[in-house]
């Protein structure tokens, strides 16, 4: 066995040099961009773990203008973060979120050019991709997302959680598909993730026609949640210590499942063997594979492998 590992070691890694533990808790996302976010706050709260909280509290967390942009930044600059392995997602006070602010956009609706039709949908398809972008940020970003629901989780809020990689809530969370009961079809993720995600076009078609709140019990068992916890501190804790566990693997193993799991989501079982096989022809050559196998051997877990940062 042992010389079996030293084969592989010199397959696998040729040269590189050893990396020290990760110990910090500073991150080149606690800056001062960090400093000027609004709508939402960004803490360190675990080693490896960032946990978003969408802060407006006395709007319970209802997302403005400023809240979409906001997503969009911080998720892009989470992808570049080297320090964070994982990211929580939650709401702060008594909500998750109650959707997208409806004054501000109702003011974005009135300050549309007034030319003729042509140019205000030109201006509104902008608009929309642009808020789209916001959710679809956070679901490429390669870090593992958690979105932790306790409370309403409605309209844009299931948009929101539709594009995190788990989901867990507490049980006085609900989930409602409000946009029809506001006059449109919703349109920044719902329609085209929750299928795929709860496997009954009938469930979603239903709660998508009828705004009907669905319930943590129901959740669970429609598969939109994994996990329901007693209450906001619990779930809180929960949803860290999983962040943490997913930030103590190796980086390049992490990530890369995620991406081959978003590529194959969307494509025939072949095209996503093909991918994840030009991916690995890479990856496997990293040094965190003889690592975590030398690991093992030793009868240590992944938190004990000094993995490096990616």
């Amino acid at each position: 066995m042992a010389a079996a590992l030293a084969r592989l070691r010199r397959a696998l890694r040729p040269s590189w040099p050893r990396v020290s533990r990760l110990g910090s808790m500073t991150s080149p996302m606690t800056s001062a961009a960090v400093q000027e976010l609004q709508s939402l706050r960004l803490l360190q709260e675990r080693p490896r773990v960032l946990h978003l909280q969408l802060h407006r509290p006395g709007k319970r967390n209802a997302l403005d203008l400023r809240c979409w942009r906001e997503l969009v930044q911080v998720f892009r600059d989470i992808a570049q973060d080297p320090e964070c392995r994982a990211v929580v997602v939650s709401g702060a006070g008594a909500a998750f979120t109650a959707g997208i602010d409806l004054a501000e956009l109702g003011s974005l609706l009135a300050a549309l050019p007034a030319q003729d039709a042509a140019r205000r949908a030109w201006a509104l398809r902008r608009h929309i991709l642009e808020f789209q972008e916001s959710f679809s940020a956070m679901e490429r970003c390669p870090k593992p997302v958690i979105a932790a629901v306790h409370g309403p989780c409605i309209g844009a809020g299931v948009d929101l959680i539709s594009a995190c990689d788990i989901r867990f809530c507490s049980q006085d969370a609900y989930f409602q598909v409000k946009e029809v009961d506001m006059g449109l079809a919703a349109d920044v993720g719902t329609l085209q993730r929750l299928p795929k995600i709860v496997g009954s076009q009938s469930l979603v078609n239903e709660l998508a026609f009828t705004a009907r709140v669905m319930r943590a019990p129901e959740a669970l068992s429609c598969g939109l949640v994994s996990r329901v916890l007693p209450d906001k501190a619990a779930l809180l804790e929960v949803a860290l210590e999983v962040a943490e566990a997913i930030a103590a693997r190796s980086p390049v193993a992490v990530q890369g499942t995620k991406v081959n799991l978003l590529y194959s989501r969307d494509r025939p079982v072949s095209e996503g063997l093909q991918h994840v096989a030009t991916w690995n022809m890479a990856m496997l050559q990293t040094e965190d594979i003889p690592k975590s196998v030398q690991a093992a051997l030793d009868k240590k877990g992944p938190e004990d492998v000094p993995f490096a940062k990616l």
